[in-house]
């Protein structure tokens, strides 16, 4: 199956793994980092500068893609449409 992200088209069976994150500021400059959504939003919430989110994907060749959204909601579009295209194959 192609599975398309952000008008990036990507061999599933080439994926190892795809999840969403938030990117968060460490407090070192411009330097940032991941974190999951559930601690942000349980352990996180006013203890970080969210920069944005992103979806991450690894594939089986050792390549990380990353989708930068600025917004949750522009992050949750575009899980529901990744959704979506797995409903419908």
């Amino acid at each position: 199956m192609i599975l398309t992200i952000a008008d990036t088209q990507l061999d599933t069976s080439l994926i190892t793994k795809l999840y969403p994150v938030a990117i968060v500021g460490t407090g070192e400059e411009n330097e940032t980092t991941h974190i999951s959504l559930e601690w942000l939003e349980t352990e996180g919430v006013g203890k970080v500068m969210v920069a944005g989110y992103a979806i991450v994907v690894n594939l089986q060749d050792g390549v990380k893609k990353e989708f930068f959204y600025h917004t949750k909601d522009e992050l949750t579009k575009e899980i529901i449409s990744i959704q979506e295209q797995f409903a419908s194959k």
